[in-house]
């Protein structure tokens, strides 16, 4: 029966395998139709220009493209995700747990201050031109007049104006939320936020014009006048490391909390720092690979590097932790990756893979000394290490992307960017001299945060005062500043 019932399924097979012979056979096609060649596709050339993210010409004047769009819609919200819940909780998990809500409240309360403040002239000042100035924008988008769903040309042409000014607003938001790793627990509420009030006027608002405006002074990217030719991808200088050094500075002035040396100032939440790590993590993706503008090659080589970056600083770190201390710890790790991503900033545009090897093993290696061993020499009370990591790492990035960068990942570094070619930087990035022009943007960038951030610490010193009653301060912010609890026994 089992022979029979197999010689049938064969026979089965073999005619089911000559049907489409047979098909072929009764439809032969006819020479002439076989002879004709299909037309060869043509590409609309607005089209060609909105995939290769360039300028649209007279085709489409005005409007923004609906992918690009999308994506740095979904990249600004990815910048915000990274302080209301990626820092707050970062942040959070690091202080002790009398003081957990005034970090969240610090957050939220920074969120929307600059918001206003970048409505109001923020968004003008560091992308506007009307001053033709290469320190300050202009004043022809105050209050975002003007700033509509069409692009803004001067940066994007595919972007509409307003999600341009929304993702940038993102950056403004994190940079000043950063320095308040340095003062946790021990910096009044109302100080912090006269402190950021003042500080996003002198420092970043300017520093922003400088790196990225078209008429900035170090944009060697975008300004063919630029002075200085340096690049900065997505933030090292203008974020972190303004951010980083005007912490240190900040939290020297400040003084130490009280007990610092001679009480335990561990961490409440290790669990709640990792949440928040990871969050950081995801949300950087927004933050650098948005930052080219499209979502283009050149964004796709950033997230690339910015993944490789973190992943491969995360691991040294903890490495370096098991050989000297003899186990690897969490928090270990979550700086690593957060160094990583801070380091990787300035470059992940500009960089390759190898390149961006070479960052995440050096912002394992740099920050952890400062972290772990000048800190700890020097004696200063940077609480949660943003000095450490943010300025050392922020200052490490600028200084490495003048090294690794490279025009095969990035076309804007050659002479196909008139810019470029103008001002020379083609050439310094040919050559070899591109980390000269950084090392001049780091002085700036140096010079500027240190003297403003004292100036400003002592104005709002003498007027509100910096700390609150070492009473206070004893019993915990969260009570005291904002009278809620984090935890309730």
């Amino acid at each position: 029966m089992k022979s029979f019932l197999k010689s049938i399924l064969c026979a089965l097979a073999l005619a089911g395998a000559s049907f489409p012979a047979f098909a072929q056979e009764a439809t032969p096609a006819p020479a002439a139709e076989a002879a004709v060649e299909a037309p060869a596709p043509t590409v609309d050339g607005a089209f060609a220009a909105y995939v290769n993210n360039v300028d649209p010409g007279a085709a489409l004047p005005g409007v923004a493209g609906p992918g690009h769009n999308a994506f740095m819609m979904i990249c600004a919200a990815l910048v915000l995700f990274m302080t209301l819940h990626g820092l707050a909780l970062f942040y959070g998990g690091l202080v002790r747990k009398k003081n957990v809500l005034s970090v969240l409240a610090q957050c939220l309360g920074i969120t929307g201050l600059v918001t206003i403040l970048w409505w109001a002239f923020g968004y003008s000042l560091v992308f506007g031109k009307s001053f033709g100035s290469p320190f300050l924008g202009g004043t022809e988008f105050l209050f975002l007049k003007g700033v509509t769903s069409a692009p803004n040309t001067d940066y994007a042409w595919w972007i509409s104006q307003n999600v341009f000014a929304m993702y940038q607003m993102m950056f403004a938001i994190i940079t000043p939320a950063l320095i308040v790793g340095a003062v946790a627990e021990r910096m009044k509420f109302s100080a912090i936020l006269l402190f950021v009030t003042i500080w996003m006027v002198v420092v970043y608002f300017p520093l922003a014009h400088m790196v990225w405006g078209v008429t900035g002074f170090m944009n060697g990217v975008w300004n063919g006048d630029a002075v200085v030719k340096a690049i900065d991808f997505a933030g090292g200088t203008v974020v972190h490391m303004s951010s980083g050094w005007s912490a240190l500075v900040l939290c020297i002035i400040l003084g130490p909390r009280i007990g610092f040396g001679k009480e335990k100032m561990t961490p409440h939440s290790m669990v709640m720092c990792m949440i928040g790590t990871g969050m950081l993590y995801v949300g950087w993706f927004g933050f650098n690979a948005g930052s080219a503008l499209a979502a283009d090659g050149v964004a796709a080589n950033a997230f690339m590097t910015t993944m490789i970056a973190a992943a491969v600083a995360g691991f040294v770190w903890g490495m370096i932790e098991l050989v000297f201390r003899g186990h690897a710890s969490i928090l270990g790790f979550c700086s690593g990756v957060v160094a990583g991503l801070v380091v990787i900033t300035p470059a992940a545009g500009f960089v390759d893979s190898t390149g961006a090897v070479i960052i995440g093993v050096v912002a394992a290696i740099v920050p952890y000394i400062f972290c772990t061993m000048l800190k700890a020499k020097f004696g200063y009370d940077d609480a949660l290490d943003t000095f450490g990591v943010h300025a050392v790492g922020g200052t490490l990035g600028a200084l490495l992307t003048g090294i690794l960068a490279t025009s095969t990942v990035n076309g804007n570094l050659t002479d196909a960017n008139t810019y470029a070619k103008t001002n020379g930087l083609d050439k310094l990035v040919a050559e070899g001299g591109l980390w000269l022009e950084q090392v001049k943007a780091i002085g700036i960038t140096l010079v500027l945060s240190i003297v403003a951030t004292v100036v400003i610490a002592y104005i709002v010193k003498a007027v509100v005062g910096l700390r609150p009653t070492a009473e206070v301060e004893r019993q915990g912010l969260d009570i005291n500043e904002h009278g809620e609890e984090g935890y309730v026994d």
